[in-house]
């Protein structure tokens, strides 16, 4: 069995730890696969989650040359429930692997509350992972957790990013469900300034040692990254370590059978109570100002799933 371990600034592994390829969402078949979510927005944006159908002829999801955009709407006044919007997620469930996603183009801008993240069902019992996500105008990625109850982290782990909290723990409105997050301190990692500098890419690798995320800005990708190798790509942005049960420690248990989700809501239960340095209310802005969301679109060229 693959052990992966810290040593000094190496992500160490004992036993084989090569990847194969299992998922290439990319590309004509990126949204086979992939569930359209109609519902009401579990986290109380301002927003109108649209069918795979409806997105098709409104032009929110597209794909030019092999790029896939997934976009929100930019030219109507929004009635309720919200502003135009697209939530899917990957009929394929997942219990570890390696996730890479490389990016274009992520919204940004005052009311978006974007994201890309794994979930299991009857949240939080089977846990979440925010690989990306962030509001408004951050510039800083944020990646947390969120579980049932046990599951914390020690406050100091061999990571480039900051810890904000340690409790992953979101049962019954626990910390706010505010999970147990990391900010990354590039200030390109999220946002308008990751989108000036055309992007870059996002590891995710979900194992039974932990959760570890690593960023690269465009033009400083491993060469590897088609055959990756983590134990080569040097210390994370974030770790988050399953190294047992007691204080500051959590097993991988409260982490099963996720689906992938890229979403885009507005407004909140996080980027609506964050409003600082944005216009009007949020959702006065939203609703009115459709111009002021041409740049609320993903651009992906591909996310890619590896196992061992």
């Amino acid at each position: 069995m693959m052990k992966t371990i810290f040593i000094g600034c190496l992500l160490v592994c004992l036993g084989s730890c090569a990847y194969r390829q299992v998922d290439d969402w990319s590309g004509n078949n990126f949204f086979n696969g992939w569930n359209f979510f109609t519902g009401g927005d579990p986290t109380h944006g301002y927003v109108h989650y649209v069918s795979a159908a409806d997105a098709k002829n409104l032009n929110y999801t597209l794909v030019s040359g092999n790029v896939v955009y997934i976009q929100s709407d930019s030219t109507r006044v929004a009635a309720a429930p919200g502003r135009g919007s697209v939530r899917i997620s990957t009929n394929k469930a997942y219990n570890n692997g390696l996730f890479i996603i490389d990016l274009k183009h992520m919204p940004s801008g005052c009311g978006n509350w974007p994201a890309i993240w794994t979930v299991g069902p009857n949240w939080p019992n089977s846990g979440e992972i925010d690989i990306i996500e962030g509001i408004n105008q951050n510039n800083h990625n944020q990646m947390t957790l969120h579980s049932n109850q046990g599951c914390t982290m020690p406050s100091n782990w061999n990571q480039q990013g900051h810890t904000l909290t340690t409790d992953c723990n979101c049962a019954n409105g626990a910390n706010g469900n505010a999970g147990c997050g990391v900010q990354d301190t590039d200030t390109s990692s999220f946002g308008a300034q990751f989108n000036s500098n055309g992007g870059g890419v996002f590891a995710m690798q979900w194992e039974k040692t932990g959760v570890y995320i690593w960023f690269w800005r465009r033009g400083t990708v491993p060469a590897n990254i088609n055959s990756p190798d983590p134990t080569s790509w040097g210390t994370p942005k974030a770790s988050f370590p399953f190294t047992g049960t007691g204080p500051g420690s959590c097993t991988a248990n409260h982490f099963v059978n996720h689906n992938l989700v890229i979403d885009n809501t507005f407004c909140g239960d996080w980027a609506g109570k964050v409003w600082g340095g944005c216009p009007s209310t949020c959702q006065a802005y939203v609703q009115n100002t459709p111009s002021a969301f041409k740049e609320a679109y993903w651009a992906i060229n591909y996310i890619r799933v590896f196992e061992q």
